[in-house]
């Protein structure tokens, strides 16, 4: 099993070079992620936004690399980098999509174009991997779903056991996280958690070992499990935790970055190509290891 970042980053150079697009490259952390991928041999770019911008960007800082990248130039517009992004898949030109300057709606829009884009009737669901000084843990969802039905949780577990699988973990253990550890009627999400739960036990939901309701304590401290009488495979011990909606996700992510350090990346699955939504304001440097799970990944 893959357990860091640096784990991750080799096996990646020991696979065959795989092409990102950046959609609306023209904005300094992309471009700078894409030279690291280059120089650190984990992927190939594909720079779709304002050529100009990007030219004179690769020119003036790494002359060295002003001929190593395609660039396909949109101008200042989000959405045609977006469309033209898309386009690049379909066509076999890359297998990932990098969000560069475009917001996420932006992206996700010419994504799910019903003629253009590229769905597969799968739910997309964004899956974040974040790197504990013990082992590498994914959490989903807090970057697409908003409040995420039972059905569309289940897919959304289902996403996020594709990505533990390409860590190298077989057999991943997946906590439905809410604010306790029992089943509460009024409470939606322990509702949903002990279905999964069922479900999982008769294989319906596989290669994985599920378990929830689980506080957050329950589910990444073996102490607190067993304070609370809690024992099982997962308790103490998850590799992947679901969040009940997006708030949640989206608090905890930037507090593991804002607040504990933790190196992080993103990968968005469910669509023909993983497509990587690092946040505009995420570094180079996640962005780069947004690229290498996107190529571990797709």
């Amino acid at each position: 099993m893959i357990r860091n970042f640096d784990e991750l980053l080799y096996k990646v150079k020991e696979m065959k070079n795989k092409t990102v697009v950046v959609a609306a490259a023209h904005t300094l952390s992309a471009i700078e992620a894409v030279i690291m991928a280059k120089r650190e041999k984990i992927a190939d770019s594909l720079l779709v936004g304002d050529e100009s911008f990007i030219s004179d960007y690769l020119q003036k800082n790494v002359p060295e690399f002003v001929d190593a990248f395609k660039i396909i130039d949109t101008g200042s517009s989000l959405s045609d980098a977006a469309r033209k992004s898309v386009k690049a898949i379909k066509e076999g030109e890359a297998e990932i999509i990098l969000k560069g300057k475009c917001d996420t709606a932006t992206l996700l829009k010419a994504v799910l174009d019903k003629v253009d884009g590229l769905r597969t009737g799968e739910i997309l669901s964004d899956v974040l991997i974040y790197e504990h000084p013990e082992k590498l843990v994914l959490m989903s969802d807090g970057g697409i779903n908003l409040y995420p039905t039972l059905e569309e949780k289940i897919l959304i577990v289902r996403n996020a056991v594709k990505v533990a699988h390409a860590l190298d973990n077989p057999n991943p253990r997946v906590a439905l996280l809410a604010a306790v550890e029992v089943v509460n009627q009024k409470m939606s999400s322990t509702l949903d958690a002990s279905i999964i739960v069922k479900m999982n036990e008769r294989k319906q939901i596989k290669d994985c070992v599920i378990d929830g309701p689980l506080a957050f304590d329950n589910a990444v401290n073996e102490k607190a499990a067993k304070m609370k009488g809690i024992e099982s495979e997962v308790a103490g011990n998850a590799d992947v935790l679901i969040v009940p909606n997006i708030e949640a996700g989206n608090i905890f992510g930037k507090a593991l970055t804002y607040y504990c350090n933790y190196r992080v990346a993103h990968v968005v699955m469910g669509a023909k190509a993983p497509i990587l939504i690092a946040s505009r304001a995420d570094t180079a440097e996640t962005k780069m290891l947004s690229m290498a799970l996107g190529v571990l990944s797709a």
